[in-house]
């Protein structure tokens, strides 16, 4: 079975029902929204358009809680959600005695609403700079000087920096690492950052005064921070009930790194990659994982009269698993592997569900 197409969304994409799926499932702790969805579809990033969502509603969900139920429409190819009315009775598992109105909570917002994919694997992603884009580098405050002249700084020592704060009064603080390359131009996207800690402004600077020097205080250490080190402004915690789904618009990038160092990456691990909010990616974005498709000789093909020259020809990409985005900058993406058949490697392809 096929499901229905979501209400003003792009092309409709081939999502399957798996030929086992269940008539419902009962939401417990500790679901997310990629296991539900595996349970019903070959390929989880369906979601919305078994839900039938539109844009607006992949943007802004409805909350999804323990004690629910998921049922599946087989009329309709559709998922709905409903909530349990009498437990107690003999048919309480009946579509019958579903109420199918999907219910927004509103009471603790969302604290206990399933999530879309394990949380604490990307927790330290969505709070930590480690990717710097070049605007950023060239533009970050940075420490001048330490206190008392000490070589690094520790928990409420004082950090003398200079640089515009915009504003801000709560910061990262920052190392700049190896350089990200794009894997087909070679041209340098982005640094790996090194995330040391955070310092909170004590003093600012007053240049009537002679001094163009703000004074900060260090407010948390994890790694020793020091004499050029750099800063930014500690971003906003995003959403984490992200709803997964096709890019807006066709995208293919190229995985750039892994974080860690390794050079392969199974399930659950971190990549980034070459494109982000320019390129039309945003958060929830899923894109299909491949192995770049060598360029081999075909010995067996006829050799060219010129220099008798073998004709190179390009093997197939392989699918190897499925990446979801979940955090975005201008060029590079941060994203999860939630399923994979072989290890992922620098230069893999990512794009576009087909």
């Amino acid at each position: 079975m096929t499901a229905a197409s979501a209400e003003g969304s792009a092309p409709p994409l081939k999502c399957e029902f798996r030929a086992d799926a269940p008539d419902q499932h009962l939401v417990v702790k500790g679901d997310t929204l990629w296991d539900i969805s595996g349970k019903f579809l070959e390929r989880p990033w369906c979601w919305p358009t078994v839900w039938g969502m539109n844009r607006e509603e992949i943007a802004n969900p409805h909350w999804i809680y323990p004690g629910q139920i998921i049922w599946f429409d087989r009329a309709a190819g559709r998922l709905r959600l409903g909530n349990k009315i009498d437990a107690s009775n003999d048919g309480s598992n009946s579509a019958s005695n579903l109420r199918l109105k999907p219910q927004l909570r509103t009471e603790g917002l969302g604290k206990d609403a399933v999530t879309s994919i394990p949380a604490g694997v990307i927790e330290p992603f969505l709070t930590q700079p480690l990717i710097i884009e070049n605007d950023e580098l060239a533009g970050a405050p940075r420490v001048v000087a330490t206190q008392d002249g000490h070589v690094f700084l520790g928990k409420d020592d004082k950090a003398y920096v200079r640089g515009d704060l915009k504003g801000g009064s709560s910061f990262q603080v920052f190392r700049p690492g190896n350089p990200l390359k794009d894997p087909i131009t070679k041209a340098v996207i982005g640094y790996e950052a090194f995330y040391l800690g955070t310092l909170k402004l004590q003093t600012e600077a007053s240049p009537g005064a002679g001094s163009d020097v703000h004074t900060f205080v260090v407010a948390s250490a994890k790694e020793e921070m020091g004499k050029g080190d750099q800063l930014r402004a500690i971003p906003p915690m995003p959403m984490q009930n992200y709803v997964p789904h096709p890019p807006e618009q066709k995208v293919g990038a190229r995985v750039v790194a892994i974080y860690g160092g390794v050079t392969h990456a199974g399930q659950n691990q971190v990549v980034s990659i070459n494109r982000g909010k320019l390129d039309g990616l945003d958060i929830g974005s899923v894109l299909q994982l491949y192995h770049a498709g060598k360029t081999v000789s075909d010995g067996t093909a006829a050799k060219s009269w010129l220099g008798m020259r073998e004709q190179q020809v390009k093997l197939p990409d392989e699918e190897v698993g499925s990446l979801f985005i979940f955090r975005v900058f201008k060029h590079i993406s941060y994203g999860l592997i939630m399923q994979v058949s072989a290890p992922v490697e620098v230069g893999d392809v990512a794009k576009s569900p087909e």
